[in-house]
């Protein structure tokens, strides 16, 4: 497995760029923005770029509901990344029909964004599937670790056939360490689980109790144990859940470090 770190989108540069150094001294090999209505994730992911030039960058994931192939495109150029170096993830954020939608993308995000690496934020078996058939990647988020096994033999099952293997398999894992991470965590979890329909649905189908899907852990030691289960994933994406100011999150990168 590999091993990244992810921050939500917006973050300070004062404080991102020398988290992404740290992240590199650690061993990370990635580092993640997500993307919100309030903040692009390609300028977070321009000020990681500028202070650890080395690493490689994702962003999970952009919604193409509200951020069209082209201004993707456009962004990208304006923000000076390198598209060698990026993992884009994509999804249908409110989109009604999101299968159909991410099926029929394709094609322009290919045209707009020739040689990027596209990865498909993917939960239900469906877009699973998908992912593994004709998308780069695919891009968990809110899972146990026995869920995104079977959301993995999914993604394989999409590759089987169609392609030489199976494309790499990605997904967040929210990280909280110290006395305060299972607040943190609950916090965070309870804004996504009604957040859409999408979150609803997968939540039900989880079937986990409220605040416990993710890693709330004492320490450094804890947390390694935690994230050590997370077998199904390629790359263990740890998104930090602390204040974002320097030392805190570079705590959490320290703890959950490969």
């Amino acid at each position: 497995m590999g091993r990244a770190f992810g921050v939500a989108a917006g973050l300070d540069p004062e404080v991102a760029k020398p988290l992404a150094a740290r992240c590199a001294e650690l061993g990370y090999t990635s580092i993640w923005s997500n993307d919100h209505p309030g903040a692009k994730g390609l300028e977070t992911l321009a000020a990681f770029a500028a202070a650890a030039p080395t690493i490689e960058l994702g962003v999970g994931v952009i919604a193409i509901d509200r951020t069209p192939p082209e201004t993707i495109a456009a962004d990208i150029e304006r923000t000076g990344i390198d598209p060698a170096k990026l993992w884009l993830g994509v999804g249908a954020g409110f989109t009604k029909k999101p299968l159909t939608a991410m099926r029929e993308a394709l094609p322009e995000l290919r045209e707009k964004l020739p040689g990027i690496r596209l990865v498909l934020a993917a939960m239900g078996p469906k877009m699973c599937a998908l992912a593994g058939a004709e998308y780069d990647g695919a891009f968990f988020n809110w899972m146990t670790p026995d869920y995104a096994a079977g959301a993995r033999a999914e993604v394989e099952a999409g590759a089987d056939g169609v392609r030489p293997e199976t494309p790499p398999i990605f997904g967040y894992v929210r990280t909280a360490v110290g006395p305060d991470s299972a607040e943190r965590l609950a916090k965070e979890e309870s804004f996504y689980r009604d957040l859409h329909p999408g979150y609803r649905n997968h939540f039900d189908r989880l079937g986990e109790p409220e605040g416990t899907v993710g890693i709330a852990a004492a320490d450094a030691e804890d947390a390694q144990a935690q994230l050590a289960t997370y077998t199904a994933l390629d790359t263990i994406v740890v998104r930090g859940l602390a204040s974002a100011n320097v030392a805190a999150m570079s705590a959490v990168a320290e703890a959950a470090a490969p």
